[in-house]
């Protein structure tokens, strides 16, 4: 879409216009009541080094689910269009991106002035603008009781199905759906919803437990997610001539069910195994390196098993787009990267706080992501 714009229509389409404002502000004010009332289970988060662990209410599926049906009711009703993202992306897209720019200077403001000496919201001050800006300053800041990291995950995966959502109504009004929207439409709503039924195994991720928030994580959760994993919905909408064979499909369709396997299942033992330690795993008592870190299951295999499932789930998003073009590959090609990039930081990060513990942890797992290759 954007290489058939010239660069000043390019320009105009990337200035908000105020509908764009209004969606973004219905959007977040939605979700930030939706989040207070409605019904959900209570999970305690990771216990902070103050010996304090922050409430968070899962109701995150409920909350989609509803909203989901306002938007088709307002739809069916033509108070609101089903193609309003769709047709605004750009617009959405600089008006998002605006707006993770003032978040973080406000998150940056509010963190140096905090004279709190809670874990939660403690100031880390580097000294260094840029760094205390991208990485953050405190590691749970709230806004009205609202805990504003798991709020902004939760933004991201929702604006990430409500931008396919609309893409598959511009392809639908356009005669345009084919096998391969509709493969990946399918494959990013099951991994969309599968999120917010397991939506407590968030709380116990590094960037709930260790990041900061700044504009690192507030732009990743709050353009990066929607905007960019959604790349093979808008290129299909403007390539609608892949066809795919059906053995094409049933090889995707593997990638999706063994990536989603080893991710959903990585991620549920680590988080059984921090909740209750002496869980069996695969039906045996799980290995325990020092009392602290799982050698069993999944996580007996790679350190980091579940990223090796992240990126065949991302492979799987792009694979029903062919091979005609890198376009569509754009998401599991960074997420690589990203996914790499972060495994060192947390490789250095482990040996800092272990040391003897996890030597001893990497003799028992020496590989990183992929058995045997990495």
């Amino acid at each position: 879409m954007l290489l058939d714009m010239d660069l000043g229509v390019l320009l105009s389409s990337l200035i908000p216009s105020f509908q764009s404002v209004y969606v973004l502000v219905f959007y977040f004010v939605y979700l930030a009541v939706a989040g207070e009332i409605l019904p959900g289970k209570v999970i305690r988060g990771a216990l902070l080094s103050d010996g304090s662990q922050l409430r968070y209410r899962c109701n995150g599926l409920l909350a989609l689910t509803l909203l989901v049906a306002i938007l088709g009711i307002c739809a069916k009703l033509g108070i609101v269009s089903p193609l309003v993202v769709a047709d605004r992306g750009l617009e959405l897209l600089s008006a998002t991106f605006i707006l993770c720019v003032l978040v973080t200077l406000a998150l940056y403001i509010t963190g140096r002035s905090s004279s709190d000496k809670s874990s939660s919201l403690k100031p880390h001050v580097s000294g260094n603008l840029v760094h205390d800006w991208w990485f953050g300053i405190q590691l749970n800041p709230q806004f009205l009781s609202i805990d504003l990291k798991f709020f902004f995950v939760r933004a991201g995966m929702m604006g990430w199905l409500l931008i396919n959502l609309s893409i598959l109504a511009k392809s639908v009004q356009d005669d345009s759906l084919s096998q391969s929207m509709i493969l990946y439409q399918i494959f990013c709503a099951l991994y969309i919803l599968d999120y917010f039924v397991h939506e407590e195994y968030m709380t116990s991720t590094w960037d709930i437990i260790a990041e900061r928030l700044g504009f690192m994580l507030v732009f990743g959760d709050l353009l990066w997610i929607p905007f960019t994993f959604s790349i093979q919905g808008w290129w299909l909408l403007h390539n609608n001539k892949v066809e795919l064979t059906v053995p094409a499909i049933v090889a995707n369709c593997l990638v999706f069910v063994i990536g989603y396997l080893v991710f959903r299942g990585a991620n549920k033992q680590k988080h059984i195994f921090k909740k209750n330690p002496k869980t069996p795993i695969w039906g045996k008592p799980p290995v325990v390196v020092g009392g602290k870190l799982l050698a069993s299951g999944y996580w007996g295999i790679a350190r980091h098993c579940n990223y090796l499932g992240d990126l065949m789930l991302a492979l799987s998003f792009s694979l029903p787009c062919g091979i005609s073009s890198p376009v569509p590959y754009f998401y599991p090609i960074y997420l690589l990267i990203l996914l790499i990039w972060r495994e060192r930081r947390d490789e250095v990060r482990c040996a800092e706080k272990y040391k003897e513990i996890w030597a001893e942890y990497l003799r028992l797992v020496p590989w990183r992501i992929l058995p045997y290759v990495y």
